[in-house]
């Protein structure tokens, strides 16, 4: 036979070598990919709540009258990304109470999950939603009222004598206990 004619064979040895580079490149591709996947999408587990006290008003902006006021919440929230400072979170009634110190209540209704109000004429808390009313102190005004507890109590410090310092909480609506919402 002549060497023009000859069939020639697939090298072995080069096929073993192109699948086993071909292995190696992937492992060492995906290592990199994979590492920077994570540290990219490391945001998504952090917490985004604000935890703690946050500063809610100034002593001096709540007359000392007994009578509730409505103050926004404000912090700084992380979301995945982004970091927005001062954003409202929320909202309290406070209030002085006989002994000088501070009262605050979530201002969202135990029942539904509404906004409550306050209505000075009549001294009570209002849900307009179903018609829970609550008293200054925040226990339900009414026993036919449908809230299943009074209104929700959050812990107050007053720093330096001139700083109102709340820890802000929301609590699941429509159930008798307080139960905080995740």
């Amino acid at each position: 036979m002549s060497n023009a004619t000859k069939v020639t064979q697939p090298d072995r040895r080069g096929f073993l070598k192109a699948i086993l580079s071909t292995i190696i490149g992937g492992v060492i591709g995906i290592v990199p990919f994979v590492s920077g996947l994570i540290v990219y999408l490391d945001p998504l587990r952090r917490k985004s709540s604000a935890t703690g006290p946050l500063r809610v008003a100034a002593l001096d902006a709540l007359p000392p009258d007994g009578i509730p006021r409505k103050f926004q919440v404000l912090a700084t929230r992380v979301d995945a990304w982004n970091r927005m400072p001062d954003v409202p979170v929320g909202a309290v009634y406070l209030r002085r109470t006989a002994d000088n110190k501070v009262e605050a209540f979530n201002v969202v209704c135990p029942h539904a999950g509404c906004f409550v109000d306050f209505v000075p004429e009549k001294g009570k808390y209002h849900c307009p939603c179903h018609n829970s009313s609550f008293t200054v102190a925040g226990k339900i005004a009414d026993p036919a009222s449908p809230s299943p507890r009074g209104l929700d109590s959050l812990e107050v410090q007053v720093r330096d004598g001139k700083e109102i310092w709340v820890n802000f909480q929301n609590f699941q609506a429509g159930r008798a206990e307080k139960i905080p919402t995740a």
